[in-house]
């Protein structure tokens, strides 16, 4: 049987990224930022004034519109998106909570061990993975996965994700990250930031707490665009941010769909996270009945897998359900609501121990999140439209020089915003050999 032309094509770019000896890259070196949480209008255009660290990277470079999510707006099914360029159903973190029922192993958001296991990363190749193949160095700080032996390959450093980074711990990492593309001890340094994330989902999007997460994160960069003029970096080194999705608003002691209210526990064999996309595998010969009551609940969808919206690019996936359970936005999926922690306020009242959430449709604008870049590459001050997760990995992949691996994201959203053709289409060796053996197959 001939090889398929998707299969040709990743083999022949894995072959020239990964041959030995293949010669260094002349790219120059990228800083990369995930900013966990960060909804797309936390730097619209009342807020930049307040934030001059933020200010400063828009003005100096690409500000798009948004950056629309993969679905579910999760963080580990993005994490993956934004760096194999993939949707979910092709990388296969589906995610924060997996089960693969063949192996009964479980990923739960990244803590427990068999979370490590290749079973739930060996879908797709990431951005660093490539990179390590081909001889770049590759320096991760808190960046969820980075400890994970993937495909085979792990990166050159790895700072281990183990509880919210502080303050400290990004401002320390930033620092860390610079002095290593500087001296050229690495080509790629990637670091993940939580407290926006954590502060949204505490205390609310709107709340003071995020707010003051978000002047945190603008004083470290502030720091970082200053050590770049001073130290004449800024024709040297690329930036890019983004965030993995966006939050809104939940009040579910009001809000909370109890599933217990209308199915009995021994009819469902697993049920996998809680919030807005719920998975649940029904005990056997109990998935019509089951289907059947929660079709007829308010404030939620629930699909069986061959129904799910072909726009979700979901479905496929290997680790999805039987039973998918999408809330309407602001509402709570659970197994029980008396299993909720809650506090009470000073009149007595209980109150969620949750203000925010996502994982709702990412079409849903409070999903949406940010993509900004400055450098070298990088047109000044340009506003780009919206850009689409999968879409980041080919940014990242034409900055770095590196042959992009066959993804599902779109070159034409995103070549406005360099000051040329852009570096993948400079290279025309790769982007010839790509097609040729597209063609060839």
């Amino acid at each position: 049987m001939a090889a398929s032309p998707l299969a040709v094509a990743v083999a022949v770019a894995g072959l020239v990224a990964a041959a030995p000896g293949a010669p260094a890259s002349a790219a120059r070196p990228l800083l990369v930022f995930l900013l966990d949480g960060f909804r797309h209008d936390y730097i619209g255009p009342g807020e930049l004034e307040a934030l001059p660290g933020f200010k400063a990277v828009v003005d100096g470079g690409v500000k798009a519109d948004h950056l629309t999510p993969d679905f579910p707006s999760l963080s580990y099914p993005n994490y993956y998106t934004l760096m194999t360029g993939r949707h979910c159903n092709v990388h296969q973190m589906t995610g924060n909570y997996m089960w693969d029922p063949k192996t009964n192993k479980s990923f739960d958001i990244g803590v427990n061990q068999d979370s490590l296991l290749p079973l739930w990363w060996n879908g797709s190749e990431p951005l660093w993975v490539t990179m390590t193949k081909a001889k770049r160095k590759v320096s991760m700080y808190y960046w969820p996965g980075c400890e994970v032996e993937i495909l085979g390959v792990r990166p050159y450093r790895c700072l281990e994700y183990k509880t919210v980074p502080t303050d400290r711990d990004f401002a320390n990492a930033v620092n860390n990250a610079l002095d290593a593309l500087k001296s050229h001890s690495t080509d790629l340094a990637a670091v993940y930031h939580e407290r926006i994330d954590v502060e949204g989902h505490h205390y609310g999007p709107d709340s003071a707490q995020r707010k003051a997460a978000l002047r945190a994160v603008d004083r470290v960069l502030g720091d970082m665009m200053r050590r770049i003029q001073e130290e004449g970096l800024q024709d040297q080194l690329n930036v890019i941010l983004f965030s993995d999705h966006g939050m809104t608003d939940i009040f579910w002691m009001e809000k909370v769909i109890d599933l217990q209210q209308f199915v009995d526990p021994k009819d469902i064999t697993q049920t996998k996270d809680q919030g807005p996309v719920v998975s649940l595998w029904p005990a056997p010969g109990k998935e019509a009945e089951v289907y059947g009551r929660l079709r007829e609940v308010e404030h939620m969808t629930v699909y069986r897998r061959e129904a799910i919206p072909d726009h979700f690019h979901y479905k496929e996936g290997k680790f999805v359900s039987p039973l998918t359970l999408v809330a309407d936005k602001g509402w709570f999926i659970t197994e029980s609501k008396d299993k909720l922690p809650f506090w009470e306020n000073v009149t007595g009242r209980r109150e969620g121990w949750q203000r925010g959430w996502h994982g709702y449709d990412s079409e849903l604008r409070d999903m949406w999140g940010i993509f900004l870049a400055f450098g070298p590459d990088f047109k000044p001050g340009f506003r780009a439209g919206p850009v689409q997760a999968v879409d980041v990995y080919n940014v990242m992949c034409s900055v770095a020089e590196i042959p992009p691996l066959p993804n599902n994201g779109s070159w034409s959203r995103v070549a406005c915003m360099f000051r040329s053709a852009g570096p993948a289409l400079r290279a025309p060796g790769w982007t010839l050999l790509l097609l040729l053996a597209w063609a060839a197959a």
